[in-house]
C-alpha cells in the first residue's frame, strides 16, 4: 500500500510506521522536520514538509496522527490555540487535500482521543456515549468532525479515541522520573480512572482499520480493563521495583498544568465495546503485563 502519515514522528506513529514499512508499504510522511524522518526511517519512508500539489501523488490511505503534546505545557489561551490548530486546521487541510485528489484515497484514519468524553468517575463510556462539555470534549468533537467531512468524497472514514499508551516512550516516559526515584504515587485520592493500552494493541488495532474495508465509525482504543490511578501507580512502582506510596496533591497538579490537570485528576473509564464486538484479542488486558512487557523491552534495548 500507499500511505500517507501525519505525525508519523510521535511515539505511535514511529512504531506504526516500522511495522508498515515490514508489511512492504511505501510511506509517505507529513512532517515539519525532514531531517527528522530521516534520522528515525529508512530510505522508504519519504518525508513531505507540504501536501503534495493536487494529482502528484496517489495513495491508498491516509493515516492522521498529528498533534501538539497536551500536556507539555500549561494550558492558556494561547496553547490552547496551538493545541486546535494541530489536531483541527491540519485534519480539515487533509480533507481538502483529498477532495482535490481525482484518485482518491480509500480510507482516511484519524486521530482523537478519549477526552472526548469528558471527565466522570461513575460512568462507563463506550463509543456510543455522549460527550461532557469542556475543553478536550470541544476539542475531539471539532477533530472529529473535521475528519468525518471525508465522508462526502467516498472515503472511509475511521476515528481512533485513544486513551493513554503504554509503551517504551510515549506519555510513561514523562512519569518514570519520580517513579524510579522512589517518590511516585497516586495523584490526589487517586481514586480517577485511567484507561491506557499497549502499543502493540494500539498498532494492531491501526492496522487492523486500515485493511478491514468494511470497518468505519469511531473506536476506542483502550484495554478493556481500566485502572485507578491508585492502582496505575502501584502498578507501575511494582514493574520497577521501587515504592510507590507518595501522594502528588492535586492542587499542585493545578498550579502546574492549570486547567489541564483535569486529565490527570479526574479522568474517566472508557470501554472498547466495537473492538470487543469485533472479537479483537488484546495481546494485553492486564495493566501489569503491558507494564511488564514495556520495562522488559527497555532492558534490552
Amino acid at each position: 500500500m500507499k500511505i500517507l502519515i501525519t505525525g508519523g514522528t510521535g511515539f505511535i506513529g514511529q512504531n506504526l510506521i516500522n511495522q508498515r514499512l515490514l508489511a512492504g508499504d511505501q510511506i509517505y510522511c507529513l512532517t515539519r522536520s525532514a531531517e527528522k524522518v530521516s534520522s528515525f526511517f529508512s530510505s522508504n519512508v519519504v518525508a513531505l514538509t507540504e501536501l503534495p500539489a493536487t494529482d502528484t501523488l496517489i495513495v491508498d490511505a491516509v493515516i492522521n496522527l498529528a498533534g501538539e503534546p497536551i500536556l507539555d505545557k500549561r494550558w492558556s489561551a494561547s496553547r490552547k490555540k496551538i493545541l486546535f490548530d494541530s489536531r483541527v486546521s491540519l485534519t480539515k487541510e487533509l480533507v481538502n487535500w483529498i477532495s482535490l485528489q481525482s484518485d482518491k484515497p480509500s480510507t482516511f484514519i484519524s486521530g482523537s482521543a478519549i477526552g472526548y468524553y469528558g471527565s466522570d468517575s461513575n460512568a462507563i463510556f463506550s463509543e456510543e456515549s455522549q460527550g461532557r462539555l469542556g475543553f478536550t470534549h470541544d476539542l475531539c468533537n471539532a477533530w472529529e468532525e473535521a475528519a468525518n467531512e471525508a465522508k462526502a468524497y467516498g472515503v472511509r472514514v475511521c476515528t481512533i479515541r485513544t486513551g493513554i499508551v503504554l509503551g517504551d516512550g510515549g506519555a510513561l516516559t514523562k512519569m518514570l522520573t519520580p517513579f524510579k526515584l522512589g517518590l511516585g504515587g497516586p495523584i490526589g485520592d487517586g481514586q480517577q480512572w485511567m484507561s491506557w493500552i499497549h502499543i502493540d494493541d494500539q498498532v494492531d488495532v491501526i492496522e487492523m482499520l486500515l485493511t478491514h474495508s468494511q470497518l468505519e465509525g469511531v473506536y476506542n482504543l483502550t484495554a478493556p480493563e481500566a485502572v485507578t490511578n491508585r492502582e496505575f501507580s502501584t502498578s507501575l512502582g511494582q514493574a520497577l521495583h521501587r515504592p510507590a506510596v507518595l501522594p502528588m496533591p492535586r492542587f499542585m497538579m493545578q498550579i502546574i498544568l492549570g486547567e489541564g490537570a483535569e486529565l490527570l485528576v479526574e479522568g474517566q473509564k472508557v470501554y472498547p465495546q466495537k473492538l470487543l464486538d469485533l472479537g479483537y484479542e488484546f495481546k494485553y488486558k492486564q495493566l501489569q503485563d503491558a507494564l511488564e512487557a514495556v520495562f522488559k523491552v527497555s532492558d534490552t534495548d
